[in-house]
């Protein structure tokens, strides 16, 4: 098993712009740090229904209102509305590619602190001997000594698809055949109960494939799964 550079075509080009955009780090940077709450309110307001701040503040009053005691606290949910409501300008189908970058940086960022910058790699293809490669690069892996990892990253539950699914799991098996330890897991920026009714609807193997959601995001600084 080893990895390779995902190849410099035309789509790769474009999302590179994307991911070196500063409204991408930014965003993740404060997400990293943040509280499920606020978490949940990133989601809802770069979904883009509405970008009226008062609304967004009435609307997660825990994070706004009278109950926030610590300052700090409430400046945080403020530079994450503004981030996100920054994110939900954007037109439809640029915001769809930012909201896809974050979910990528975030989930870089939260593995680095449990393996270290260094491991911590974006767009690999994981190669094996005698298999035909996938054309579509891991979004994230973690390249050390077994286990390695590998990521997909999605915004939202609609992303979990047979191919992904299957893309994980056959990465798995295979480094399996090699006698090789292949984490897998697939990052959803979306709660687990949405993800739990699409698995639910899914026939590709995944049994193999860590799932991790909004509520255990931070989890991937401490464990895989």
């Amino acid at each position: 098993m080893r990895f390779q550079d995902a190849a410099r075509d035309a789509r790769a080009v474009v999302y590179a712009g994307i991911q070196a955009d500063p409204l991408v780090a930014r965003a993740a940077e404060l997400l990293a740090t943040a509280t499920p709450g606020q978490r949940i309110l990133a989601r809802a307001v770069m979904n883009g229904e509405t970008t009226d701040p008062d609304g967004w503040r009435t609307t997660f009053p825990s994070l706004f209102g009278p109950p926030v005691t610590d300052e700090l606290e409430r400046a945080r949910s403020e530079a994450i509305l503004a981030a996100s409501l920054a994110v939900a300008d954007r037109g439809e189908q640029v915001r769809s590619q930012v909201r896809g970058a974050i979910v990528e940086e975030l989930t870089a960022r939260l593995l680095a602190r449990r393996v270290g910058s260094p491991a911590v790699r974006r767009e690999r293809r994981i190669l094996f001997d005698g298999v035909r490669a996938e054309i579509h690069p891991y979004d994230v892996t973690v390249e050390r000594e077994s286990p390695a990892e590998a990521y997909d990253c999605k915004w939202g539950a609609r992303g979990i698809n047979a191919d992904v699914l299957h893309q994980l799991d056959d990465a798995r098996s295979h480094a399996a055949d090699e006698d090789e330890r292949l984490a897998v897991a697939l990052v959803v920026f979306d709660a687990a109960r949405s993800c739990a009714v699409r698995l639910a609807a899914q026939t590709a193997p995944h049994e193999g494939t860590a799932i991790v959601t909004l509520e255990t995001l931070d989890a991937l600084a401490e464990r895989l799964g």
